[in-house]
């Protein structure tokens, strides 16, 4: 049994069998594999929110470490959403500069400890707000309003969501977020970024953590 209902999503996708089901509910790369089960969609129809919002902290609280403009860092969190997640620090850069390349030129040394930091800070955020306000309303609220833009707009955007993915790294059948252009089919194109060898070990452990709730649900 779904934990929402195992009527509720097949309804919604017999009254609009074009449905594009977003999942915002934690744990949502779970919710998100339960849904694409129980709903029949084909799986680019069924997108979670996944790490956008992390990713979006992440990016911010880096371009405050390197004084630039958050629109102007490019960095991803992939993975689970949750403490599973994997930082991308290979591919992160600044105006295609890696961040090692900007700290040279700009002579400072490049802070592996406040890198860390920013990712801990990252990672752990949810729960910080949790213990003040109680709830991360807004934060996932302008997330999926970036979502569901990109849906209804057709902006071919790239937005690290949760999807289900297939031979990635070797990873298969589970529900987790990647770089993804979206537009109004939903997920067009999971983009196969190279990652290196402790981030593509990192994600395999991130998917299995998955799996292994997934393992638990009694699903079709």
């Amino acid at each position: 049994m779904s934990p929402f209902g195992s009527e509720i999503v097949p309804k919604v996708v017999q009254h609009n069998p074009n449905a594009i089901l977003l999942i915002a509910t934690n744990p949502v790369d779970v919710l998100n594999y339960a849904t694409l089960k129980l709903s029949g969609l084909p799986s680019q129809r069924v997108i979670g929110s996944g790490t956008i919002l992390d990713t979006s902290r992440f990016r911010y609280l880096m371009s405050e470490h390197f004084r630039v403009d958050a629109r102007s860092m490019h960095a991803f969190i992939v993975g689970e959403h949750g403490d599973g997640e994997v930082p991308i620090w290979s591919l992160a850069n600044v105006a295609g500069m890696k961040l090692r390349d900007l700290c040279t030129a700009r002579g400072v040394e490049y802070d592996s400890r406040a890198m860390e930091e920013i990712f801990r800070h990252t990672r752990d955020a949810a729960y910080e707000i949790i213990q003040r306000k109680g709830a991360t309303y807004y934060a996932v609220a302008a997330g999926i309003m970036r979502l569901t833009g990109a849906i209804l707009r057709n902006q071919n955007t790239v937005l690290c969501v949760s999807s289900r993915v297939q031979d990635f790294y070797g990873i298969s059948d589970v529900c987790l977020s990647l770089p993804t252009i979206v537009n109004c089919t939903g997920v067009a194109e999971v983009l196969h970024i190279q990652l290196d060898a402790s981030e593509i070990d990192d994600l395999r452990r991130s998917a299995e953590v998955l799996k292994r709730v997934i393992g638990t649900l009694r699903l079709p």
